[in-house]
């Protein structure tokens, strides 16, 4: 397959495209400075500059591009930022899909845990409403600009990522190795998660999948952040004993903190698991050793 990929310099889009290479497949990147090779296109959402024609001869477009939500403090600016960079991104791939005369087969677009918004210990299934909040408000848009595609469409619902490049756990595991991390908040917020690995493995197999709409991207085993903080803690062999109050944390990091770390999600995976996924790491214990090992 030809898989056309946005944001392919992040995090999951790296793990990606090794993925996809492995197994025989060309992936090509959008990029937003000149193409340094033939497997790159240029792309400026801002503007619309984009080679539509270029989607004739592509068989599947996974859309992971946006700025990062862990860049801390969100200003205002920043906020417009991370709503930009999807929804812009968005409508000029779903654009160019549609004006296509061969239509790449389908469009798995990103979406996150975030359109649940805080949800307690309610378990979470795709089901499940829509909650509040700037990142739920996010997400919803973004899987309507997603849905405008005239082609099979999954909504990746992704979470907390586990990467041996630290990715989302970036700025907790330098406290932990030197002894000063611990739970934030109450710590009794569900975190879901999943890692790099899985998330890839999970995006091509609902390409090669028939499967559509929204899925949990997250490991089946649900953990809350004071056990997998703990967790990281025993594998690291550093105490997690210094807790962090919420009202720290609301100071330190500002409106993302209710965002991103105090609220809990418990996430299903179940669909997911239904159409015949398996994990490599399904249990916290082996997503914390695969990042530490």
């Amino acid at each position: 397959m030809k898989v056309l990929i946005s944001g392919a310099r992040g995090l999951i889009a790296t793990e990606l495209i090794a993925q996809l290479k492995a197994l025989g497949h060309t992936p090509i990147s959008l990029v937003r400075s000149r193409p340094a090779g033939e497997n790159e296109i240029f792309i400026d959402a801002k503007t619309g500059d984009f080679d539509a024609a270029s989607m004739e001869e592509i068989d599947a477009v996974v859309n992971l591009a946006g700025a990062t939500t862990g860049r801390i403090p969100w200003t205002k600016r920043y906020m417009r930022e991370i709503v930009d960079s999807r929804i812009e991104t968005t409508k000029v791939l779903v654009a160019a899909i549609n004006q296509a005369k061969n239509k790449p087969k389908v469009l798995v677009s990103g979406s996150a845990s975030g359109i649940y918004g805080d949800r307690g210990d309610e378990l979470l299934t795709e089901t499940s409403g829509r909650g509040d909040g700037f990142l739920a408000d996010l997400a919803h848009s973004w899987e309507e600009e997603a849905n405008r595609a005239q082609t099979r469409i999954v909504n990746l619902r992704t979470t907390m990522v586990f990467s041996k490049r630290l990715g989302a756990l970036g700025k907790l595991l330098p406290l932990i190795k030197l002894g000063i991390g611990g739970p934030l908040g109450s710590g009794k917020q569900w975190w879901a998660w999943i890692t790099v690995e899985d998330q890839a493995r999970a995006i091509i197999h609902l390409i090669e999948s028939n499967e559509s709409g929204a899925f949990n991207i997250t490991a089946p085993e649900p953990a809350t952040c004071e056990q997998i903080i703990r967790g990281l803690g025993k594998a690291l062999h550093r105490p997690t004993i210094l807790k962090v109050p919420a009202w720290a944390m609301r100071l330190l990091v500002g409106v993302a903190a209710d965002e991103l770390l105090l609220c809990s999600q418990k996430m299903s995976a179940e669909k997911l698991l239904g159409t015949g996924f398996k994990f490599n790491q399904p249990s916290l214990e082996e997503g914390i050793s695969y990042v530490v090992s």
